[in-house]
């Protein structure tokens, strides 16, 4: 953000010599190609302490915090993301902003536009994994269900201020540990139900943390 009257101007970057090797992110080249995201349930093994410490480590590299919830918070954050759900089936501008990014069989749109129907998963029966449901509520011919976790494992990527440098280092952490990983055999999905609305957000937080504002939630 090196021109505060231009706020779209997101870095400028001149070539210099190489980086160190703690900084060079060759080592996550080789997922960029292969990194997507899933949208079916996940096994509900145990992450292990050094592929945790692996993502903290990630996103720490951009001066964010993450954190994996539990206990009484993990509850917490699955109650509010299905608030946000639930007001987004309910609320005729998110329903008109599904409509917009999510394209039918029979949409008539470029077929670059749109999260296809294919993609959008299968619907959940049972589990407490916080799954957006691209449908909208809406039946579609030939979906699956689908049983999912009942204990997922969520990552709340946290910032200490909520600026503009903020939500960008945010971006870049979120590149990093999903590249991380994906190197590391994890699976990821988005969970932004609640952030997409501004009561909801606050109490995503962990107030025993020193991050008071949550950028993103990933859940892996």
């Amino acid at each position: 953000l090196p021109d505060p009257s231009d706020p779209m101007l997101l870095a400028s970057v001149t070539l210099t010599g190489p980086l160190g090797d703690e900084d060079d992110p060759a080592a996550l080249y080789p997922a960029v190609r292969t990194r997507h995201t899933s949208r079916y349930p996940f096994a509900e093994t145990e992450i292990p302490v050094s592929v945790r410490t692996a993502l903290v480590d990630a996103a720490d590299q951009e001066h964010v915090s993450l954190s994996f919830a539990s206990g009484w918070h993990l509850q917490s954050v699955l109650d509010l993301v299905r608030e946000g759900e639930a007001r987004n089936l309910t609320d005729a501008g998110a329903a008109a902003d599904l409509d917009r990014f999510t394209r039918r069989a029979d949409d008539t749109r470029p077929a670059t536009e749109g999260v296809p129907e294919y993609a959008f998963g299968p619907r959940r029966r049972i589990g407490k994994a916080p799954m957006r449901d691209f449908a909208g509520g809406k039946s579609i011919p030939g979906r699956p269900t689908a049983d999912f976790e009942t204990s997922p494992h969520l990552a709340l990527l946290s910032t200490s201020r909520d600026r503009p440098v903020d939500w960008l280092r945010t971006g870049q952490a979120v590149e990093r540990v999903l590249l991380r990983a994906t190197l590391e055999g994890l699976a990821a999905s988005f969970v932004t139900q609640a952030l997409e609305w501004h009561d909801l957000r606050w109490p995503l937080r962990d107030p025993m943390a020193g991050m008071a504002y949550v950028q993103m939630v990933l859940r892996l």
